[in-house]
């Protein structure tokens, strides 16, 4: 029953979403002279399945475009992603909350408008996410390890990278009036959201002492300091995420882990900069203080939670220090940009998906996942679809697989358990060709990579969260995967996300429903 039930409440849920008016049948929504209620055998016209498809047949049928301006924008990165990430995250979470994870639906998956978007970098096949972060964030496709340049800019080449910058949308929302924010569970100067403030011909040049002897010399300046330096507007609103070794000097002890220091060699401590450069500018990097930030008098955030990356949303409660939720981000970027009559555009990045599949464990990327889910759910609460555009996606795929012949409602994390010849489930896990079990995620490559001999995992709890997915190639992190990656859109502008596209036309659909270019060239 608990299959059934769950199942047509996510059918519910879905044509609610879309905009469904209780008691619209589909005949109501066809043009005259059709329909689509035919005779049907008695036993196929009340399967649930086939009662769903009518329904949400009917639910698009009714669906009308959203033409009109968007007021804001905001764009989700699911970093790493990928359609098999989606599937396995959706199970995932349905099985969390002790429902069907088959036909559970995440929260973007109830938007009316999905598009398939070709991932490649101009000189890889297979991308990294700095590149692809200019093509979404610039409307570009660019090389490699480069952020908000574009292809004629060569990678750790100062040089090549003057004349080449790209305008992100957030910078021409800024340059348009609008408020601005970039919410990330990465470094802040990490690549994604690093491409939405920085350009660099290098990703890796997060602090000034990074920069090569060529780069410093040449003026190139480290990402950090950009994000205080950018000139786009009166400055970004908010901006909340990890790595603030990138913004304190070396000459200074860590916050947190007092055994550790800054990295700038600048001298330079850019959170202080921040809170002398604005009005009503605070700074915080621990939960108690995020919680008391009064996002009604507060006109910029930034926020430091980690000295690197933020934590695993698995592993979150046990920070010392304390750190927020994406979706407690998420609430206080929009609570802060709201304000702005002029609307707002946010940038947020569930960044740490794609490092748990680089550890090649599954279980921390899907709870970062599902953490991104709540994520959504809080910025769909927060804004009006009539107003307010929202687009998710990812960067890159990884190579993340679902395998076997499970039977339904096999803990996705666990060892496959198939159907007897009658289609009913066995009381044991299947056996591979070298009779030992296996399980239904994996890898292709990473650190559970085989060497020899496949270890028995007969007596292993493979839903452990430390436990790394078997991998056919030994590798010490997982790659990237180069299939297509969706993108799902709801609000002003969604229904021109359709199609295969490549993934710089993501940027294009959010500057033609904010109207970005025109507004921030008739402002400056």
């Amino acid at each position: 029953m608990l299959h059934r039930t769950n199942r047509l409440m996510a059918a519910t849920g879905t044509m609610a979403l879309l905009g469904a008016c209780s008691g619209t049948g589909i005949d109501s929504v066809l043009p005259t002279g059709r329909t689509a209620d035919g005779p049907v055998a008695a036993a196929q016209g009340d399967d649930e399945w086939f009662v769903q498809g009518r329904e949400t047949l009917a639910q698009m049928l009714a669906q009308k475009d959203n033409t009109r301006r968007a007021k804001n924008v905001i764009l989700f990165i699911g970093d790493g992603m990928g359609p098999t990430t989606v599937t396995a995250g959706r199970i995932f979470e349905g099985q969390q909350r002790g429902v069907d994870g088959e036909s559970n639906v995440l929260a973007w998956e109830t938007f009316p408008n999905v598009a398939l978007a070709k991932t490649y970098n101009t000189n890889q096949q297979i991308a990294d996410s700095a590149g692809t972060a200019t093509a979404y964030t610039g409307g570009v496709k660019a090389r490699a390890g480069t952020l908000g340049v574009d292809a004629r800019s060569l990678r750790a080449d100062c040089a090549s990278q003057q004349g080449t910058d790209v305008d992100s949308y957030v910078e021409l929302a800024e340059k348009a009036g609008m408020a601005t924010g970039i919410v990330t569970t990465a470094r802040l100067t990490h690549a994604s959201p690093a491409a939405t403030y920085a350009t660099s011909s290098e990703r890796g040049w997060e602090a000034d002492s990074d920069l090569s002897e060529e780069a410093a010399a040449g003026g190139c300046k480290d990402i950090a300091r950009q994000l205080l330096e950018n000139e786009a507007g009166d400055g970004f609103e908010v901006a909340m995420g990890g790595g603030r070794r990138n913004f304190i000097p070396e000459s200074m002890a860590d916050v947190e882990d007092a055994d550790k220091t800054g990295e700038r060699a600048d001298g330079r401590d850019l959170t202080a900069e921040w809170v002398e450069k604005y009005d009503n500018a605070v700074y915080v990097w621990n939960q108690e203080q995020f919680d008391a930030v009064d996002p009604a008098t507060t006109d910029h955030l930034l926020g430091l939670f980690d000295r690197s990356h933020m934590e695993y949303e698995a592993d979150r409660a046990d920070d010392v220090a304390g750190e927020p939720s994406l979706s407690e981000m998420t609430a206080k970027a929009i609570d802060i940009l709201s304000r702005d009559e002029d609307g707002f555009a946010l940038f947020v990045e569930g960044g740490r998906i794609d490092h748990g599949h680089h550890d090649g464990n599954a279980y921390r990327a899907l709870t970062d996942l599902v953490a991104m889910n709540e994520a959504v759910k809080t910025a769909m609460e927060k804004t009006d679809p009539e107003e307010t555009l929202i687009i998710v996606t990812a960067d890159h795929s990884h190579v993340f697989t679902i395998a076997g012949y499970a039977t339904r409602g096999n803990p996705i994390l666990g060892k496959s358990i198939t159907n007897d010849d009658h289609g009913r489930p066995l009381s044991e896990a299947e056996l591979a060709g070298d009779d030992k079990p296996y399980t239904t995620l994996g890898y292709g490559n990473g650190p559970g990579g085989l060497e020899g001999e496949r270890p028995d995992l007969a007596e292993v709890d493979t839903t452990d969260p430390d436990y790394l997915q078997q991998a056919t190639v030994p590798r010490s992190s997982e790659t990237h995967g180069g299939e297509d990656v969706a993108v799902y859109a709801r609000g002003p502008g969604a229904h021109l996300m359709r199609g295969v596209v490549e993934q710089s036309y993501v940027f294009h659909v959010m500057d033609h429903a904010a109207d970005l270019n025109a507004r921030a060239a008739a402002t400056n």
